[in-house]
């Protein structure tokens, strides 16, 4: 038996425990190195000499347009068999011409107030139809305005975007 005057060496840890606290050093670094990839914007591979953004081809254009317009005639009939109020179906106007608009040029028309539409100098037709149809409707208190109207200024922009 060791006497009360001797020291007793320092408790020692287990190799386990190191490996386990290296282990978990590695864990954090992976997952922050993942979410720098992970999240930092997308570049877009071009190969020399060819376009950014190649432009659609008529026939896509073509069909693109039909597309839209068969959605503007089965908002334009729901509303006229009264299975959508004027109000949701100006708002549905609405949002299938700025999708059209995305869709034919890229252009972010979903997400952009009038005021930046006009900034941006989009078409007129479409600047009219958004001013004079699906913003009062949307966003005025009264009655809205008829979905008829509506629904040919959304099938004037569709057959007029350049």
């Amino acid at each position: 038996m060791p006497a009360s005057d001797d020291l007793y060496p320092p408790a020692q840890y287990g190799g386990a425990w190191i490996l386990l606290a290296i282990g978990i050093l590695l864990l954090i670094g992976l997952a922050a190195w993942l979410l720098v990839v992970l999240t930092r914007p997308r570049r877009s591979i071009t190969l020399p000499g060819s376009p950014a953004h190649a432009p659609l081809t008529a026939d896509v254009l073509a069909q693109l347009r039909g597309e839209y317009l068969t959605d503007v005639q089965r908002i334009e009939d729901a509303y006229r068999s009264g299975n959508m109020d004027p109000k949701r179906a100006n708002l549905e106007l609405s949002r299938t011409v700025r999708n059209f608009v995305n869709e034919y040029s890229g252009l972010e028309a979903p997400v952009l107030s009038l005021e930046d539409l006009v900034d941006r100098g989009v078409d007129p037709a479409l600047i009219d139809a958004i001013r004079r149809h699906y913003y009062p409707s949307i966003f005025q208190r009264g009655p809205a305005i008829d979905p008829v109207y509506g629904a040919e200024a959304a099938r004037k922009v569709v057959n007029s975007w350049h």
